[in-house]
């Protein structure tokens, strides 16, 4: 027999052996055979295999949107792994936002306050973005490096002997049908032969499936380890950007009160919340008519039963007709309500009465 004769030989027993699964499967859908059902142990573990896989495509995938948000970006990425190269190193968002900050704080001159400034800004926002690199490669290497090779890997080979397991157990049902079909005594002999085979290959590929899938409770351990490192690599960065700010705003915190009363524009009116009230920095120093609404100047307001007068530092229009709507420069009368949210303060002007927020104040003396 020459290699031609054995490879048509093959092509046919394989087209019937597809043929004998197709008749198989269609009769079960159908409901016209009956359907070997695997064990139940078996059968949870293909549920957690499944459960895992997709999850944890979900889960790599909203990490990989978390540290790149830009689309574009990802997809050059991807390109770039196909094809086993590295990616050109790209500035980030951070770090052109520092830069701009740098170039605009020179251009306005490092002597001036704004320009100093800026310039402290923008070292800050680069050595956020430092630190935001550091993280994505952190996480990548740690974190999704591990989920993406037990989706390529370990999960396309639990696949692969899942399907032909489902192949072997059709094969199986397959020839239990045709022993049933079989009358002459030959036939029989050939069907139930047939049937031993097919009952081995199944009870074979099933055991191999099984200790596949039992791997996946190690798969699960080792993720959970991958997940502390993300967790710890966040923690960092997180802590660093915070320590920038905080240095940051030390700085800023540094400059001239003169410097900050400049900002009484409309354009940079802060939101009222007790956390923005940069404006009444305690480092800021205080001049003879002026006392800067700093947290313990309105502590000691909202501690008194008297009144103080204030001046407006920005434009505010009141939300509800339980607020007072301000217009910068405009000198009020404040005092504490007891009971009333901490950011807030009462207002009054003339005959007109409600709530203001502090963080638009000076107190005066």
């Amino acid at each position: 027999m020459n290699i031609m004769d054995f490879n048509v030989k093959k092509l046919a027993a394989d087209a019937g052996t597809f043929l004998s699964r197709a008749v198989q499967f269609t009769e079960e859908k159908l409901g016209q055979a009956e359907k070997t059902e695997l064990d139940a142990h078996l059968e949870n573990l293909l549920s957690k295999a499944e459960c895992t896989k997709i999850w944890t495509e979900k889960i790599m995938k909203q990490t990989e949107v978390l540290l790149q948000p830009n689309p574009n970006a990802r997809i050059e990425e991807f390109v770039y792994e196909k094809l086993d190269r590295k990616a050109p190193s790209r500035i980030n968002n951070p770090e052109l936002l520092g830069q701009y900050m740098i170039d605009a704080g020179t251009e306005f001159g490092p002597g001036t306050a704004y320009g100093n400034a800026l310039i402290k800004c923008g070292e800050t926002q680069k050595r956020i973005g430092t630190a935001d690199r550091e993280l994505i490669q952190t996480s990548a290497l740690n974190f999704l490096t591990p989920l993406r090779n037990f989706i390529e890997g370990d999960y396309k080979t639990i696949a692969k002997e899942r399907k032909l397991l489902q192949n072997k157990r059709l094969d199986l049902d397959a020839a239990k049908t045709r022993l049933k079909k079989a009358k002459a005594a030959e036939t029989r002999a050939s069907s139930e032969q047939e049937l031993r085979i097919t009952q081995s290959e199944f009870d074979r590929q099933a055991e191999i499936t099984r200790l596949l899938l039992e791997g996946i409770s190690s798969t699960h351990a080792h993720h959970l380890r991958c997940l502390n490192d993300f967790v710890e690599a966040q923690m960092t960065y997180y802590a660093q950007c915070y320590q920038y700010m905080l240095d940051l705003q030390k700085q800023l915190g540094s400059f001239p009160s003169s410097y900050h009363s400049n900002n009484n524009q409309t354009s940079v009116a802060p939101v009222p919340s007790a956390s923005s009230n940069v404006i009444g920095s305690s480092a800021l120093t205080s001049t003879s008519s002026l006392v800067i609404a700093s947290p313990s100047n309105l502590t000691d307001l909202k501690e008194c039963s008297g009144s103080r007068r204030a001046r407006v530092l920005y434009d505010y229009d009141a939300a509800n007709s339980t607020e007072l709507s301000l217009l910068a420069d405009e000198v009020i009368t404040v005092f504490s309500v007891v009971g009333m949210d901490s950011d807030w303060l009462m207002g009054e002007r003339g005959n007109q009465k409600g709530r203001v927020p502090i963080t638009y104040l000076e107190l005066l003396n």
